[in-house]
């Protein structure tokens, strides 16, 4: 790894920011891989509880809606790229977005 010098506090601050916002960035892509995995391992079949692929849908969908906020956040609009790298079904895509699972996981953290 490259030694940088930073010249003052800011700098080294504005280094810092600019890590923490690339290490999110990397959680999060390893999250909705993760998210994408586990529903590629519970393909839609007849024999498929409908209720556990609804709810890997749900929480991929909800990886993905976490990354792009996250990229939005950074001036980075464009979510087709996000789409087409880690391949993104429709069913996911459709989805995006804070699911009722996670809405009423976080009003039961907020009391």
């Amino acid at each position: 790894m490259a030694s940088i010098v930073l010249r003052t506090g800011f700098d080294t601050l504005q280094y810092e920011i600019a890590e923490e916002r690339a290490s999110a960035l990397g959680r999060l892509g390893r999250r909705l891989e993760a998210a994408l995995a586990a529903l590629a391992a519970c393909p839609r079949t007849e024999n498929t509880d409908r209720k556990i692929r609804d709810g890997l849908v749900e929480e991929a969908g909800y990886a993905l809606w976490l990354l792009i906020v996250q990229r939005e956040s950074l001036g980075l609009n464009d979510s087709s790229h996000v789409l087409r790298t880690y391949g993104v079904p429709r069913e996911v895509y459709v989805r995006m977005g804070p699911g009722r699972s996670s809405v009423r996981a976080a009003k039961i953290a907020a009391g």
